[in-house]
């Protein structure tokens, strides 16, 4: 079950997110679906095609088991495996 203390060492893949906060006003509110992940980019599925995100510099906004949870890149910005040991 995905929560706000564990989503951060979660596999991010298939998540609904959004993009809520940005030095790059063009994409504050982009959302969609995760359909991968690399150690500083995320991947969504929008309406739109496929966005290539960077993590840092953005706030997050994740969906999950009708939560919403938002996070800062700077805590995302590893690759998956690597954030087993990291806590929020």
């Amino acid at each position: 079950m995905i929560t706000s203390e564990n989503i951060s060492i979660h596999e991010m893949i298939g998540l609904k997110t959004e993009i809520c906060g940005s030095p790059n006003h063009q994409i504050i509110g982009l959302n969609g679906t995760i359909v991968d992940e690399t150690k500083s980019m995320l991947i969504l599925n929008t309406k739109n095609g496929f966005k290539m995100i960077p993590k840092k510099q953005n706030t997050w906004k994740f969906y999950a088991e009708d939560q919403e949870i938002t996070l800062y890149g700077s805590f995302l910005e590893k690759r998956s495996y690597d954030r087993l040991g990291t806590k929020i």
